[in-house]
């Protein structure tokens, strides 16, 4: 019994003394690799030099391997805590993202956002075709039968508007309506027209994994709703001036709902047809623009919702809603078509 108790003590004590003379022989490497991680983590791989950016490197490799001994020789825990720390550490800092939050949301506007764009452009076409033709179809419905309008608007949309509507009312009390004010319009009205159109935008997104025809219905309804309208107000002979009051926002309006509309296609494609890969894989290829494009559909409705919510009435004549929307339709064309290309090269 006191033989097993010795060596029990004497291997106890073995391992203690290797355990201390593990950490003295490589506690000045990891304490200089703890200093150039907090002079990462403080001011980015910048604060390094060019030297030391080198020996970060290998120092955390040398980190990573003493780890690895450490458990093998079973050294106590506190020590095996540290490591695990450290390395974790070093790691994000040797391998970790280079850019910050601001940098990352900057890029993400400067390129990741249009090159998500311009990578969905065949089902933007489709779902744009797919509006217009819900637009004529709404128009000539209503146009044929100004009591038709009741089918593709409902009582609430309509806010008041409908076949009873005199010319004077429209014109008076929704086109050219006085601004009332910095409160109702640019907080309450703008919110709210925010959130009901970024909630469309994402249901006609999602309902693309359902093969896309939820999309394709909810879309050509949309379009139908606006024909309705400029059917309404043409039988009243303000055609011009309504289309005008609505483009001042519905260039953004409308082209974020297309982006949505075009985002739920796409994944619809990805799951019908998957080509060679599994459609998980697919999806998920495909994944990070289309993510993007909705992405950046919602901050479009939150811009409609305060260029409609306040500038709208704001620019009470109708000839300068149309030039505000033909500037809207200039800018927006150009970012998407050219910001983020990469000097002489092409995208597919």
């Amino acid at each position: 019994m006191n033989y097993v108790s010795t060596a029990h003590a004497n291997a106890t004590k073995e391992i203690t003394l290797r355990s201390a003379e593990f950490r003295r022989a490589r506690e000045d490497g990891w304490k200089k690799l703890a200093d150039m991680v907090d002079l990462v983590e403080r001011g980015g791989i910048g604060a390094l030099s060019a030297s030391e950016s080198t020996e970060i490197a290998l120092l955390y490799r040398s980190a990573v391997s003493s780890l690895s001994v450490a458990r093998n020789i079973a050294l106590d825990r506190n020590l095996l805590l540290y490591l695990e720390n450290l390395t974790f550490r070093a790691y994000l800092a040797v391998y970790g993202p280079r850019t910050g939050a601001v940098s990352n949301i900057a890029e993400f506007f400067r390129q990741g956002w249009p090159a998500a764009v311009r990578s969905i452009r065949r089902p933007l076409l489709v779902i744009a075709i797919t509006f217009f033709v819900g637009v004529i179809a709404g128009y000539a419905m209503v146009s044929a039968d100004i009591n038709n309008f009741s089918l593709f608007v409902s009582e609430g949309a309509a806010q008041g508007r409908g076949p009873a509507s005199t010319r004077s009312e429209l014109m008076e009390e929704e086109l050219f309506a006085p601004w009332p004010g910095f409160l109702d319009t640019f907080v309450v009205f703008a919110n709210s027209l925010f959130r009901h159109n970024a909630r469309i935008g994402i249901l006609s997104f999602g309902l693309g994994f359902l093969l896309g025809v939820p999309t394709i219905i909810l879309t050509v309804y949309n379009g139908a709703t606006l024909g309705a309208f400029v059917a309404l107000h043409a039988e009243k002979g303000l055609a011009i001036d309504f289309i005008g009051w609505l483009s001042i926002h519905g260039v953004t309006e409308i082209l974020a709902l297309l982006l949505a509309g075009a985002a739920g296609l796409a994944i619809a494609q990805h799951i019908i047809f998957p080509g060679e890969m599994p459609r998980t894989d697919s999806l998920a290829s495909a994944g990070r623009e289309i993510a993007g494009t909705v992405v950046g559909c919602v901050l479009m409705f939150f811009m409609a919702g305060i260029i409609e919510g306040g500038f709208r009435q704001l620019i009470a004549y109708t000839p300068g809603r149309y030039a505000f929307a033909a500037a809207t339709a200039v800018l927006w064309t150009c970012y998407f078509v050219f910001a983020g290309r990469s000097h002489g090269g092409s995208e597919n």
